[in-house]
Parts: structure tokens; sequence; C-alpha cells
């Protein structure tokens, strides 16, 4: 089913949602945003004042200004706050969007969905698995020919790179 589906956006009560990639479009009940550790003082110390407006206010940098909205180099991509490898280059696609632009994450559980309500739309955010950090928003039914049918738009500022070749240094040394 649909991300978009009435079983989402007919729910206001239900701000979880399930995956997209997923048959069922229900919200799931038990789908709590994961508990951080950290206070905002902390992030607001770890954190440039533009990721902390991104990832812990869910903001969104302008397109085409990001690091990553045009980059082809092969590796993963890791939420900039906590480290979670949340994407590869694999599913990467050009949109042509202004921001990186990806089909699917990683794997099931890495990223969690929110219906967003904000700027008059209804729109599905994506957030960290793990640090619970705004990434983006996810799409669906645009026309883009890849497997899923769907656009992870995701900011730059929310990502950081391991290219492919670093990160089979680091593990044949580890």
């Amino acid at each position: 089913m649909s991300i978009f589906g009435n079983s989402i956006f007919g729910n206001k009560a239900a701000d979880a949602v399930a995956n997209p990639a997923a048959d069922s479009g229900a919200a799931r009940p038990d789908a709590q945003a994961p508990a951080s550790q950290k206070t905002d003082a902390q992030w607001r110390e770890e954190l440039t004042p533009e990721e902390y407006r991104v990832l812990r206010q869910a903001g969104t940098e302008r397109p085409y200004t990001g690091e990553y909205w045009d980059t082809h180099t092969a590796g993963v991509y890791q939420c900039r706050a906590c480290g979670t490898e949340l994407f590869t280059s694999n599913e990467k696609f050009d949109s042509h969007c202004g921001w990186p632009s990806f089909w699917a994450p990683l794997a099931e559980g890495k990223v969690r969905y929110i219906h967003d309500r904000t700027m008059g739309m209804d729109r599905v955010e994506v957030r960290c698995g793990t640090c619970d950090s705004h990434l983006g928003h996810v799409f669906e039914g645009e026309g883009y020919g890849t497997p899923t049918d769907q656009r992870y738009c995701i900011n730059s500022v929310s990502l950081r790179l391991v290219p492919r070749d670093t990160a089979e240094s680091a593990t044949a040394e580890g």
C-alpha cells in the first residue's frame, strides 16, 4: 500500500508512519521516538549551527548548496549526528531536485517515518532511527525509474559520506 494512502494521511491523530517499503501503510502505535541520550546543550556543542538547525530543529538546507547533492562517490552515508549507517551510494540517484536522493535506506529500521503536516503539506519526514535526527522527507509516485518509486530527499548536512575505499581500509585494519 502507498505511504500516502488513507490509512496514514486519513488518520490525523497518528504521527508515526509505517515503513513506506512495507506492504502495510498503517501507522504503528509502537513507533515512539527513540530516546536521545544527549541534552539540547550537548547537541549544540557537538554540531555546527547549520547542522543543529537541520538535524535537531528539522530545518532544510537550500537546494543545490549541500555537499552531496551531486556526488557520485561510492560509499556509505552515515548520520552526521550519531554515525549510524543510513544509505549507500548504490541506492543514490540523480533526481535533479537539489538534494541527495536515494530510492531506499540501507536496511529496515535505519530510519523512521513521521507524518509531517508543516508548511501546508502532507509529507512523510525521515529521521535517523538511532538518534532521532531530522534527515529529510520521502516522496512517492513521482515517476522516477527506481525500484521503489520513492525518493528519499535528504539534506546533505544530515549526512557524512564514508567513501568505499576508506571504509574498506578501516575494515582491513580493524
